[in-house]
């Protein structure tokens, strides 16, 4: 008899332990998670869906207008500028460098510029030769699909989003796989795009974040309009970003 209670109560404390254990488990599971960044909710969404929702957010938008940061790391060097982005359909973009020095890119539909105040030349170059890292951007302003833009499109849930709630996806934009190993997309709720980042083949990272985004306020045509001051000589260039 005292054999038997003593099996049952070394069974019992063996349940007890194992369970102990599977519950230290999961604690410790559940904590690298969270340290890692892993968003437990972007394995529940629908790529497909949320693709379609950035595309009908975007179909909607007249214009934008929004302050942006732009961080390039690479080469063992970090470089942040900022300043004001103003998109208007179709197929126009203008960036206004503010920090660390003014300088100003833009396209008319057409063309691309990209000139420093008080230089002596302004770079120039038809859209379609442009080889440039915020071409994501562009998607923005057609009639056009996330899915068909950025190929391989995929959730990225290793990727801890900067904003809670946010979801990142990761693809890589159309003829650009000689350049870019991935572009990651973060996505509010709302299915508005509030950071991308460009990870290039040589190991260099290009991050856009948008802040105070303003949908649908006047812009005039003439803000992508450039003229080149007096004696800036104009030259060619598919690569614009510096």
């Amino acid at each position: 008899m005292r054999s038997n209670r003593a099996g049952l109560r070394a069974r019992a404390q063996g349940i007890l332990l194992l369970s102990s254990r599977i519950a230290r488990f999961s604690i410790t599971a559940a904590t690298v998670g969270a340290l890692l960044g892993v968003a437990p909710l972007a394995a529940q969404v629908d790529v497909h869906a949320l693709a379609a929702k950035v595309d009908a957010r975007y179909d909607k938008l007249r214009t934008l207008e929004a302050n942006f940061t732009e961080t390039y790391t690479g080469a063992g060097a970090t470089r942040t500028e900022s300043g004001t982005l103003q998109l208007k359909k179709p197929a126009r973009m203008r960036w206004d460098y503010d920090e660390p020095r003014p300088k100003l890119f833009l396209t008319d539909g057409q063309v691309a510029w990209f000139y420093v105040p008080g230089e002596h030349q302004a770079r120039r170059t038809p859209i379609k030769q442009l080889d440039d890292l915020r071409s994501p951007l562009r998607y923005l302003l057609g009639k056009t699909k996330l899915e068909k833009e950025l190929e391989g499109l995929s959730l990225a849930p290793d990727v801890k989003p900067v904003n809670a709630g946010d979801v990142v996806l990761r693809g890589i934009p159309k003829g650009m796989h000689d350049r870019v190993a991935q572009t990651l997309l973060e996505i509010a709720p709302d299915g508005l795009i509030t950071r991308i980042v460009v990870e290039e083949l040589d190991g260099s990272t290009t991050e856009f974040r948008f802040l105070q985004q303003r949908e649908n306020v006047e812009i005039a045509d003439q803000q992508f309009r450039f003229a080149p001051p007096p004696g800036v000589e104009i030259v060619a260039g598919t690569e614009m970003l510096e």
